[in-house]
């Protein structure tokens, strides 16, 4: 994998500093990222995020499917009752959902670390159960993030392709963060459809956006925050793009192009 630097202009960094094109060769999956050049490029690349704190909540858990007393507890999401989990989706074939969110979660991570963003987990392996949903927005609350974003696949109609993004919407907790989520929904919409062969969803939302205001991880969210749902599992030709380990870091790579281009503009 390769990550790829679109120009971005940092707001935030007072003199308006510029961080230059830059592609840098990507690690293995779960090796630590290579030391990198003490060129003065690549140093404002590596740092370009430096300070910002990102919560990437890779939806589900690999061990939901064997507790469903834990998950099918009842929550209050802000707006209504809701599980405290689900066990997510999966292809025909059989790959799940959970898998697949932890897998692009950890490219997603490494991609920003090297960037030298602080990424924060919402959970730790995918064998474990939950957390709960309001647990999930709670690590983000935590963590003051800069930015959250929960990574997800649908389960959608056989016949819809494509991807969306769920944003959320006013209901008191999350008055604050309606309108920068909405710009953090569109860099991740702009970038994903740029960087991935994954089209805007077919049967889900408007133009790859779609609000929600029955989803826990964005109703108590006070951080910005929005979902994706990188692709239909049901939908075979989707199904063969999510489950290719090319396509999975492709994806990541969008992703993390997304979450800079929100930070680094705020």
């Amino acid at each position: 994998m390769v990550l790829t630097i679109i120009s971005v202009s940092c707001a935030a960094c007072g003199s308006g500093a510029h961080v230059s094109s830059l592609r840098i060769p990507e690690p293995a999956h779960g090796a630590r990222p290579a030391k990198v050049s003490t060129s003065s490029t690549t140093e404002t690349t590596a740092s370009a995020l430096s300070g910002k704190v990102i919560v990437i909540d890779p939806g589900h858990n690999g061990g939901n499917f064997n507790d469903s007393t834990t998950i099918n507890q009842m929550i209050w999401n802000g707006r209504e009752s809701e599980t405290c989990d689900t066990t997510g989706t999966e292809t025909d074939s059989g790959y799940t959902e959970a898998q697949f969110n932890w897998n692009v979660a950890q490219y997603v991570r490494t991609d920003l670390e090297l960037l030298g963003a602080d990424v924060i987990f919402t959970r730790d392996s995918n064998t474990g159960v939950g957390p709960c949903v309001t647990q999930r927005a709670a690590i983000g609350n935590m963590a003051h993030a800069d930015a959250a974003i929960s990574i997800h696949a649908d389960g959608g109609p056989a016949d819809g392709r494509g991807f969306a993004i769920l944003e959320p919407v006013a209901d008191g907790t999350n008055d604050a963060i309606i309108a920068p989520s909405q710009v953090l929904g569109s860099d991740i919409r702009s970038a994903f459809l740029a960087s991935t062969e994954m089209p805007i969803s077919t049967y889900d939302g408007v133009d790859g956006i779609q609000p929600r205001d029955d989803l826990g991880g964005l109703n108590l969210s006070t951080v910005p925050k929005v979902f994706i749902e990188c692709g239909n599992m049901r939908n075979a030709t989707d199904a063969t793009l999510l489950t290719s380990t090319a396509w999975q870091e492709q994806a990541a790579q969008a992703l993390a192009n997304g979450l800079a281009q929100y930070v680094t503009s705020q």
